[in-house]
């Protein structure tokens, strides 16, 4: 999954990576999935975050998307603009 999101009143890089770390440690540590900073780097009031979960079932892996899109969605500095999903089988 990624996340494309608008920041609030951030003014500098620096900034933006006081946001984007507790948000990206909180997801890793909320849904047990990997969560990094994927895109936007040069820019700082935007930002793009990929989580990415690997489970024997499509179902938990929805349930953990929808999860780590609440809590971006529910975090207070950050927009939550689009989150785009893919998801991929073995047989893909």
């Amino acid at each position: 999954m990624e996340f494309d999101l608008l920041l609030g009143d951030v003014r500098s890089l620096k900034e933006k990576r006081s946001v984007l770390r507790p948000l990206i440690a909180e997801l890793s540590r909320r849904t047990e999935a990997a969560a990094a900073e994927v895109g936007e780097h040069d820019l700082h009031r935007r930002a793009r975050i990929g989580v990415s979960i690997v489970a024997s079932g499509s179902s938990h892996v929805r349930d953990v998307l929808d999860h780590a899109e609440r809590l971006v969605a529910d975090h207070p500095e950050v927009t939550l603009l689009s989150a785009r999903r893919g998801l991929h089988s073995s047989e893909d």
